[in-house]
């Protein structure tokens, strides 16, 4: 079994570079929700000496709050609002010699759009506009999953490894106990059973998580043990 491990970066927490040598792709922060120019630039370059895959990781304009407050924005917009995204790190890694690979939105944009289609569908469509080589990362057996499929573009169905789950296969909320699950051991724990049960292509992790290094580097470690290899896009 052969499975992508994917981390959130570029997002401000300081382990970008402990986290890079267990992954296989990268999701980088494009501005609206964190990030800047700056921190766009850097995180793909140390994709890149790393041997990692680049990606997009956009997210609802909002700052104040990570880009993890559900927002009410037309299908229109919300396409104009993630290809803006997009092109902006695909122009930076241009710039750094670097291809972007895949897409993955963020937060609340990310979980809105599992469930809602018009949206799905509007950010499938920005993903197709940029190129028909990108890969949209979304929640396995998700609208997001669907409208990929329907607008032709690539799609990797994604396992969250760090948090919770609802019975029918959306994630926890956040305020909710049991949502974010801290420990490494159980982190991993939970990764080989994902693999083993669900039909993932890549795992997430979050770069905002207090054990986050240690949890990139323990999953790795078990995963590879229980016979499952990690494999980029």
């Amino acid at each position: 079994m052969k499975i992508d491990l994917n981390c959130d970066l570029g997002e401000g927490m300081d382990n970008d570079e402990a986290i890079m040598p267990y992954i296989t792709s990268a999701n980088i922060a494009c501005g609206f929700h964190a990030g800047d120019e700056h921190t766009m630039r850097e995180t793909i370059r140390l994709a890149k000496r790393f041997g990692v895959n680049a990606g997009a990781h956009p997210s609802w304009n909002d700052h104040e709050n990570f880009g993890r407050k559900e927002m009410d924005v037309s299908p229109k917009e919300a396409d104009k609002l993630v290809f803006e995204q997009i092109q902006t790190l695909a122009a930076i890694a241009k710039e750094e010699g670097v291809t972007l690979t895949h897409v993955k939105p963020h937060g609340a944009l990310y979980n809105q759009s599992a469930k809602d289609i018009e949206l799905a569908t509007a950010i499938a469509r920005a993903v197709k506009t940029i190129s028909v080589d990108l890969i949209l990362v979304g929640l396995a057996g998700s609208r997001s999953m669907e409208a990929g499929r329907e607008m032709g573009v690539r799609v990797a169905a994604e396992g969250f490894p760090d948090r919770g789950y609802n019975a029918d296969g959306s994630l926890m909320s956040r305020s909710l106990p049991g949502a974010l699950i801290e420990s490494p051991e159980e982190v991993a724990r939970h990764a080989v059973e994902l693999c083993r049960t669900g039909m993932m292509e890549t795992l997430c992790l979050h770069g905002d998580h207090p054990h986050a290094a240690a949890n990139a580097r323990l999953l790795r470690e078990v995963l590879e043990k229980n016979d499952i290899s990690i494999k980029g896009f």
